[in-house]
């Protein structure tokens, strides 16, 4: 046996685990070539969810990121996490638009590629490793790890050895969800070592806090590499401290090398970001020692309690935690690694919400289940299937054979506003979050960073025609309230009170009436061929929120009866259109029918389609494209058919 070497994923997955990968490139160039000079195997810098934090909250370039890191670390291998035909994203992507972030990945400095697939789907894996190995870098694939009535050792090795056949380089064990006990871990490396004659890695959480003797373990059984984290970002749902394990197998046959006043001094300046952002420890709480039952993955717990505040529905944590096992039974026992964490996570979270289990189902667990991310370890319930998607047809080809070539189509679509390839796989990736990005560096005249020397430039991109003129806005047919922000105590105006005010006035011989509080003010006035009558006749009504008074146009209809408000059912961003090119799915006056999809709500990384519970005509549409929307929101009236 040799020394147990070292992968550090301060730079990735830590910070993803723990601070919702918040991290700044700014924060890490400091420290750069401190951690290049370590002896660390390879640094875990780019990957997972950095790519779409960087473009989506921080206002980074994410290949920007890469290329700053490269120049700074020179002797270490960098590492990146591959959601295999997903990439970076949530739903798989064409085979040509995969080969071509796997060659400018290679090219900004990516020297190892760990590439997964969330349910041990092979058929998913096929096209990232063949493009790995045609720009000559090493492949990680993964064994993603979890625990159900068919996830046993014999599966983890049938597993391994065909990812060895499709020419992995390396297999890494993937517990995501920190699973993996001592002694299973020493059983399961060992047979990997005897089956494979390949390099083993194993990476695992801390969550349930088993990580440190999971690893130590692993070590004996002849493990090659373990992954650990600075400790400021260590313990709780990230990885176990470098510190603890480099200390634990000094003198032993398995002494790492590494030096721990080095570590010290680099966890010092994790620590300070740390301080300065009011980030908490990582700590193993209740919840997280209930792994075993959950199995919530180390990379969503903190995104989990994020996303249930921005709902305003923290206090639920515990039903969703509660929900979550029992549609991962639902679905199939997939293993609950990105994507299929969120898919399942989020329709838990769902579930409780709404008060009905599957009443909402997102556009990405109805793809699940139609096989459409691949096959599900244990086929799912007719029952199950039918209320999801009801008898639709499951496929079951390689996912990635039904997606169309999408490079040139990413180039025309974005060629507005991309200067490169990289804008351009950006946008191929995250279509709308690249846009708005494009559009703030545009705004704030963020100049494109340099070609890196000596790995090739991109090729240019020719200067964006003018922007095609936007379309009339449709006039609305009436005027809402404006809503005041869910912060300042604000209540949404109550329809069916309104409505009755109009009626009581109406049977009045007063010709006007103004009612008004501190959010908002009704004008009425009669009509003229309704003054001094009380026969009931239309009414028009000046909607204003004690700004100003705006009066209809003449032939403004009556209010409906049965007019209906679709409203959000969470926090998110409101989309008129499947994709930035598409037209609307609705527009005003459209007739449409119950069940028919009338916009898409982006929340907590999936996209909502939200459809009509009746057949009616669009009487208003209440929310601007791309516009944030608030939990109970209003977006659209309907009257009735």
């Amino acid at each position: 046996m040799s020394r147990l070497r070292i992968t550090d994923t301060s730079l990735r997955d830590a910070h993803q685990s723990l601070w919702a990968t918040r991290m700044t490139t700014e924060d890490m160039i400091p420290i750069l070539e401190q951690l290049d000079n370590i002896g660390y195997n390879s640094l875990e810098v780019w990957g997972g969810a950095t790519f779409d934090v960087c473009l989506r909250y921080l206002n980074e370039d994410p290949w920007e990121r890469l290329r700053i890191i490269r120049q700074h670390v020179k002797n270490t291998r960098l590492q990146m996490l591959l959601r295999g035909q997903s990439l970076l994203g949530y739903a798989h992507y064409p085979d040509d638009v995969v080969e071509k972030f796997v060659e400018k990945s290679a090219e900004y400095g990516i020297d190892i590629f760990r590439i997964f697939d969330a349910l041990n789907d092979i058929r998913n894996l096929e096209a990232p490793i063949n493009a790995v190995k045609k720009v000559g870098k090493h492949v990680q694939a993964c064994v993603v790890y979890t625990i159900s009535p068919v996830h046993t050792m014999e599966h983890f090795v049938e597993t391994a050895r065909q990812l060895k056949d499709m020419g992995a380089d390396s297999i890494c064990i993937k517990d995501m969800a920190g699973l993996l006990a001592p002694y299973q871990s020493y059983e399961l490396v060992k047979l990997l070592k005897e089956n494979l004659c390949l390099p083993v890695q194993l990476h695992t959480h801390y969550i349930g806090g088993l990580a440190v003797g999971a690893c130590l373990k692993a070590a004996e059984a002849g493990v090659d590499v373990v992954d650990t984290a600075s400790v400021p970002m260590a313990f709780g749902s990230s990885q176990p401290p470098v510190e603890t394990i480099v200390r634990a197998l000094q003198g032993t046959e398995w002494d790492t090398d590494l030096n721990l006043h080095g570590l010290f001094e680099i966890a010092e300046h994790f620590e300070e970001i740390r301080k300065r952002a009011g980030y908490e420890r990582g700590v193993t709480r209740i919840t997280d020692m209930k792994v075993f039952e959950h199995q919530v993955p180390g990379g969503m717990i903190s995104n989990l309690v994020s996303q249930l505040e921005e709902q305003q529905a923290v206090h639920r944590l515990g039903e969703v935690l509660d929900e979550i096992p029992r549609v991962r039974k639902d679905l199939g026992y997939p293993p609950l690694v990105t994507p299929t964490s969120q898919i399942v996570g989020i329709q838990a979270v769902l579930n409780v919400l709404m008060g009905e289990r599957y009443k909402l189902c997102p556009g990405e667990v109805k793809d699940y289940v139609r096989g459409f991310y691949g096959k599900s370890p244990v086929p799912i319930a007719p029952e199950v299937r039918e209320k999801i998607i009801g008898d639709e047809d499951v496929i079951t080809v390689r996912p990635a054979d039904l997606i169309e070539p999408g490079w040139e189509r990413a180039v025309q679509e974005s060629r507005e506003l991309a200067q490169n390839e990289e804008d351009i796989l950006s946008y191929a990736l995250f279509p709308q979050v690249a846009i708005k990005f494009f559009e703030y560096r545009k705004e704030r005249g963020v100049p494109l960073y340099e070609p890196i020397k000596g790995r090739g430039e991109s090729e240019a991109i020719e200067e964006p025609s003018a922007r095609k003129a936007s379309s009339p806005a449709v006039p609305r047919k009436i005027q809402r309230p404006v809503r005041r922000p869910a912060n300042e105590g604000a209540e949404e105006v109550n329809i069916d009170e309104v409505r009755e005010l109009i009626l009581l006035f109406d049977e009045t011989n007063l010709t006007e009436m103004e009612i008004q509080n501190q959010d908002f003010k009704l004008n009425l006035r009669k009509s003229s061929g309704a003054r001094n009558s009380n026969q009931g006749s239309p009414l028009a009504a000046d909607w204003s929120a004690g700004l100003e008074e705006e009066s209809l146009p003449q032939d403004t209809p009556e209010l409906h009866e049965d007019a209906m408000a679709v409203v959000s059912p969470m926090v998110g961003t409101f989309y008129r259109a499947p994709a930035p090119d598409a037209p609307p799915f609705v527009e005003v006056g459209d007739l449409v029918e119950a069940g028919q999809t009338l916009c898409i709500v982006e929340a907590m990384k999936l996209m909502n389609e939200i459809k009509s519970d009746i057949k009616g005509i669009i009487v208003e549409i209440m929310v601007e494209n791309a516009q944030p929307v608030e939990y109970g929101q209003t977006m659209f009236l309907i009257a009735k058919e």
